[in-house]
């Protein structure tokens, strides 16, 4: 089927290196590597009876960065009424979701989350929405007023590490914390995020570690019976999943993703868009481009 592309968001994994060479080989298709992108459906074949013309949806695809996309009816979600005219990333907010789904947030936990990106905020709203006391945990100021806006109770610079397990020592009374959520993707939160765990706690990976291999104290996690989990998904299946439970969310008025997108650009403007994700600047969060 056909999509009229409306928009695209712009995430890290659109500029991976693994070990210093870049996964992707340019020139491109047209369109990649957007993935992204929702869009209306313009034209559908001859054997699809699930979605039809002038359906707006999110949909699984590769080459957003472009005015039109042909994606299988599989790849598709339909949105609902209640997000018409609002942007939605899908895929971004879905990957979200399902590492909340894989946390397994409960009422009455203490959720540290390790990151305040696009992710990480809303990871944070779900744990918040899920009755949790969330501590929020990033390096910048913006990241952490983001944070209080999407429901977190305390906060804490991601600073020297010994800073931080000691400010989430006194926050926890001395207990740490039920759940960690790692969502930056390099090493150090990546070892902080055992440190803060309690005993019996579960460790949740949803940082992108495609940047070569990592280091864990596989010792320290064992002593404390960690339930490590990676909140990472091929699965299109899962991925579509949680693209319609997203919808739902935000449909619903659970989860509110407005104020995550600080950047819009318009589709011509793609390479500043990539270079605003490249540098971060003060007040960025997530880029999205439109037509």
């Amino acid at each position: 089927m056909r999509v009229d592309v409306e928009g695209c968001g712009v995430c890290g994994s659109n500029l991976p290196v693994w070990e210093g060479r870049d996964w992707f080989e340019y020139p491109l298709p047209p369109g990649a590597p957007g993935h992204e992108g929702w869009g209306t459906i313009a034209a559908v074949g001859d054997d699809v009876t699930d979605v039809r013309v002038g359906d707006r949806v999110a949909f699984l695809g590769e080459r957003a960065f472009a005015d039109a996309t042909d994606v299988p009816s599989a790849d598709v979600v339909v949105l609902p009424r209640e997000l018409d005219g609002q942007p939605f990333p899908g895929e971004a907010i879905g990957c979200a979701v399902n590492a909340a789904r894989r946390a397994r947030f409960e009422p009455g936990q203490t959720v540290a989350v390790i990151g305040i990106g696009f992710i990480g905020a809303i990871v944070t709203a779900l744990a918040a929405d899920a009755g949790a006391h969330v501590i929020a945990i990033s390096r910048r100021a913006f990241s952490l007023d983001i944070a209080r806006t999407m429901g977190a109770k305390d906060v804490v610079s991601l600073d020297e590490q010994w800073r931080v397990v000691d400010a989430v020592t006194d926050a926890t009374g001395g207990a740490l914390c039920d759940v960690v959520v790692e969502a930056v993707g390099t090493q150090d939160p990546l070892d902080l995020a055992g440190k803060l765990a309690r005993e019996s706690g579960r460790l949740v990976i949803a940082g992108f570690h495609q940047d070569g291999a990592r280091t864990l104290d596989i010792g320290m996690w064992n002593w404390k019976g960690l339930d490590v989990v990676n909140a990472h998904f091929r699965d299109r299946r899962v991925a579509l999943d949680g693209i319609r439970a997203a919808a739902g969310l935000v449909a619903a008025g659970r989860l509110d993703p407005a104020p995550l997108y600080t950047h819009r650009f318009p589709l011509d403007r793609l390479g500043d868009a990539m270079d605003a994700m490249v540098e971060r600047p003060d007040g960025f969060l997530k880029a999205i481009t439109t037509r």
